[in-house]
């Protein structure tokens, strides 16, 4: 039987690796978050400080150079995204599981049995998240919030040339600020 798969792309503060987590959990899968960044520092022998400051959650000056090194040869960030997209079709290919965030949903889109999913919330709930789930934020929460979002929708229009957070790229968008974490949670059970 071919393994099922989760994928769960997310606004930041809007609760999906929580979702991720709870789901993985109530399911008796794994839930892949921060273990590819481990995975991935262990396969490319970068620390993972270097892998996240250049992976989906990268500065505005990494960027930069992202975009401006796209007609040279390739960089690190390429290096880290082929080991990214190794891992996780291993990880799909060797067992069911929950994949948050790492562009999963894009790079098992031909090759597995899954269900591609993006958790988004009103800027209210997540701010309010952020400073007391996250204690970030700091005295500009909303900015942080638009800036994470920013980073995320730029590495994944890099890396799959589509666009985040659009309905028609995933099988089902919920908004965890309406729903709640928890239904968002059994919504997707049932859906498995």
């Amino acid at each position: 039987m071919k393994n099922r798969i989760i994928t769960i792309s997310r606004e930041y503060g809007s609760g999906g690796r929580d979702i991720g987590k709870q789901l993985a959990s109530e399911l008796g899968i794994t839930c892949f978050d921060k273990d590819l960044l481990r995975k991935t520092a262990e396969e490319s022998g970068f620390n993972e400080s270097y892998i996240k400051e250049t992976g989906e959650y990268a500065s505005g000056g990494f960027l930069v150079t992202l975009f401006s090194h796209r007609e040279s040869a390739p960089s690190n960030a390429d290096y880290l995204w082929k080991i990214q997209y190794k891992i996780i079709t291993d990880l799909a290919e060797k067992e069911s599981c929950v994949i948050v965030g790492r562009c999963a949903d894009y790079i098992l889109r031909d090759t597995a049995d899954c269900l591609k999913v993006f958790i988004h919330a009103d800027m209210k709930f997540r701010e309010e998240r952020i400073v007391s789930v996250y204690k970030e934020g700091g005295d500009m929460p909303v900015q942080h919030l638009k800036e994470m979002d920013k980073r995320r929708a730029a590495y994944y229009r890099f890396y799959t040339d589509m666009k985040w957070g659009y309905a028609p790229n995933y099988d089902i968008t919920l908004d965890s600020g309406t729903l709640g974490i928890g239904k968002c949670v059994e919504i997707l059970k049932s859906l498995y």
